[in-house]
């Protein structure tokens, strides 16, 4: 960096999406000095896909960056528009909040939040190269010249990296719609020698609302009882607005057959690999032909913007087409369409190059969150920019590092896929990507990882205080309905046949009865009177009930955790010689060895490892610890013990002369 001007930051985060945002707030509330980079300082936390946040396992996800003292949550209740808790028939674990933002004031909600946050500059630049000696970053240099100084700097670029956005046959080069991209850096990260990869993504086109006829189309009305994202929200009171149903017909798909020679997908333009659960309508209509229908919700982009968003048509058609798509749908005859919706080709880095703290392998204090990743969607970027910030901050400053396990939150999950699986197309979090879903339902979240936050230093005394009295609250709730007794010949056990309708034959508990499908929560709270839940709200009071009536899928899962947790307490040392390990085979050692697991738990979720392999590891792991507890043993002046049984290391490559490999420490 000599000879040109330089600043220094604790962290530097690359980017102000909403990973950016995530990772830039929570370093700077650490302690730690810090700089968020971007093209665009009007462009901080932009929605420019879908202008909504949550659904099933997103909403999971926010609820936990909110539980961590991330900043998403907060911003959703303030500027939402319409709130909705999807699956609510279905079990706890698998409801999940949704809202349509309001994308303009979602994204100034953001931009004040970096603006007030004291040690957090807003920067606008283009980061154009990494400055890396010896394997540890030491800044950031700018396309314009100058240069910044850092510790570490966490990468949140999005679609930015050689961004390529397609409209029929045409491109240009952009990472957004009237954006531009950016080239140098990820020529620094491929000569970093980092994986790179390129994925592809899309939107649909926006029409103006007055030109939509809305009587034609089925109404979608938000909940009457709003759920919020945020432990600390309320409630929500601000007015609710209607989104809208209609369906793609035979005529639509006529077209869009019609003009496959002039889809960029179809053409050949488009080499890179979309997200599968999302597809563009020209895939849903080649993929599906069976069908003569397709829905699309139409969205407004905010309480008075002019656009509205057709969630369900993403396409790179080219515009005059996206046109007559359009105006085949029923309700949009009508419709001006205000922007043509785009397809964007983009570089992101395999995400097995980064430990689970999100820190790069290759470069020390390097991290990357969010598209960069392999990920899509605003909610798994924010949960990745959460984790990264925190880290990156906890490594300045010399820190233990936090990462939660998949047993413990989806954010775990996440990373634990990335990390050790990779991936070839768009992650989405799903709730079956979850072992232990029965765990993580959207209201344990604080209570899952509030103690976390607070440790590390994101959550502050005033909120604390309030948690543990929710936490108290919700503990001396469930303690009294596991202990309150009802005996049959008890004057309680014939008000319950009166009241609840239940006969009680034998002693029970409040607990378990509300195991029965016949008893509802409020008719027991009735019976049991005002002491039962004096303080509770209606959301701790579901919850608890919740965790009773499943208790026994809970206790299963929480056995299932325990026995993953022993697992993940068999450590494999950093510098684990895969190769010089016997009865291996290549694809597994090669696995492995990108993957650098470091537990034995983590290596059985390695696609491809075998429980063969997983076998032979965890015999050699034995071997070592009972060697070293040998040698503890003679240091100390007592002969070590001998086992009961001699452990069996032979393998199929013994019998070449291949001897079982040594740790490290043990070759010293």
């Amino acid at each position: 960096m000599s000879g040109i001007p330089v600043k220094s930051y604790d962290v530097v985060v690359i980017g102000a999406g909403h990973a950016g945002c995530e990772a830039a707030l929570a370093a700077a509330r650490l302690g730690c000095e810090t700089a968020l980079v971007t093209l665009d300082a009007g462009a901080v936390a932009r929605m420019s896909c879908n202008p909504a946040i949550g659904g099933l396992a997103k909403g999971h996800l926010v609820r936990e960056i909110d539980a961590l003292g991330g900043e998403m949550g907060r911003a959703i209740d303030a500027t939402g528009i319409q709130f909705r808790l999807l699956n609510r028939s279905p079990g706890p674990a698998v409801q999940a909040p949704r809202a349509q933002a309001d994308k303009e004031a979602y994204s100034r909600r953001m931009r004040d939040a970096v603006e007030s946050t004291r040690r957090l500059t807003l920067i606008e630049g283009e980061t154009s190269d990494l400055i890396v000696d010896g394997g540890v970053l030491r800044g950031v240099e700018f396309a314009g010249g100058g240069a910044l100084a850092t510790r570490c700097a966490v990468v949140t670029t999005g679609t930015f990296l050689r961004g390529q956005l397609h409209v029929g046959l045409e491109n240009r080069p952009g990472g957004r719609f009237e954006e531009k991209t950016s080239v140098g850096l990820s020529r620094a990260l491929a000569r970093l020698g980092l994986p790179m990869g390129r994925l592809k993504t899309g939107t649909p086109p926006r029409v103006l609302k007055s030109s939509v006829d809305f009587d034609a189309m089925d109404r979608q009305a938000g909940d009457r009882d709003p759920v919020p994202f945020s432990f600390e929200t309320g409630a929500i009171d601000t007015p609710q607005i209607d989104c809208h149903i209609t369906f793609t017909n035979p005529q639509t798909h006529a077209i869009i057959r019609g003009n496959l020679d002039r889809s960029p997908l179809y053409a050949g333009r488009i080499t890179s690999t979309g997200p599968r659960y999302c597809p563009s309508i020209e895939d849903k209509v080649v993929r599906f032909a069976d069908r003569d229908r397709h829905q699309i919700f139409v969205e407004p982009e905010g309480r008075d913007h002019p656009w509205i968003y057709l969630n369900g048509v993403s396409t790179s058609l080219p515009a005059e087409v996206q046109i007559e798509m359009v105006r085949s749908i029923r309700g949009l005859e009508k419709a001006e369409v205000a922007r043509a919706g785009y397809a964007v080709e983009y570089d992101f880095v395999q995400p097995t190059a980064c430990r689970h703290t999100l820190e790069t392998r290759a470069v020390r204090g390097l991290f990357l969150a969010g598209q960069i990743n392999g990920t899509t969607g605003y909610e798994e970027a924010a949960a990745l920019g959460l984790v990264a910030g925190m880290n990156a901050a906890l490594v300045a400053q010399d820190r233990e590092t936090f990462v939660p396990s998949r047993g413990e939150a989806y954010i775990g999950v996440l990373v634990d896929d990335l990390v050790l699986k990779g991936t070839a197309e768009p992650y989405r979090m799903f709730t079956s990507r979850a072992e232990y879903r029965l765990l993580l339902d959207i209201d344990s979240a604080d209570l899952r990882l509030t103690e976390h936050g607070r440790r590390v230093g994101l959550i502050g005394d005033e909120r604390y205080g309030r948690f543990l009295a929710r936490r108290d609250g919700v503990r001396a709730f469930t303690r009294f309905l596991e202990t309150q007794t009802l005996r049959p010949s008890s004057g309680a056990a014939r008000r319950a046949e009166r009241t609840l309708g239940v006969r009680i034959g034998n002693p029970t508990t409040p607990a378990l009865l509300l195991r029965r499908n016949d008893v509802a929560l409020e008719a027991l709270l009735d019976f049991l009177g005002d002491q039962a839940a004096r303080g509770l709200g209606a959301r701790d009071r579901r919850y608890v009930a919740n965790r009773l009536r499943y208790g026994g899928y809970i206790d299963r899962q929480e056995r299932d955790l325990e026995r993953l947790q022993r697992e993940e307490g068999r450590r494999i040392p950093p510098e684990f010689d895969y190769e010089g390990l016997p009865g291996l085979s290549k694809e597994i050692v090669e696995k492995l060895g990108r993957a650098r697991p470091a537990t034995l738990a983590q290596a059985a979720r390695i696609s491809g490892v075998t429980p063969a392999a997983l076998s032979l590891i965890n015999v050699y792991l034995e071997k070592a610890r009972r060697q070293r507890a040998g040698r503890t043993s003679t240091a100390r002046g007592t002969a070590p013990a001998r086992p009961r049984r001699r452990i069996d290391t032979r393998c199929s490559a013994e019998s070449s002369g291949c001897p079982i490999p040594r740790l490290p420490e043990d070759r010293a």
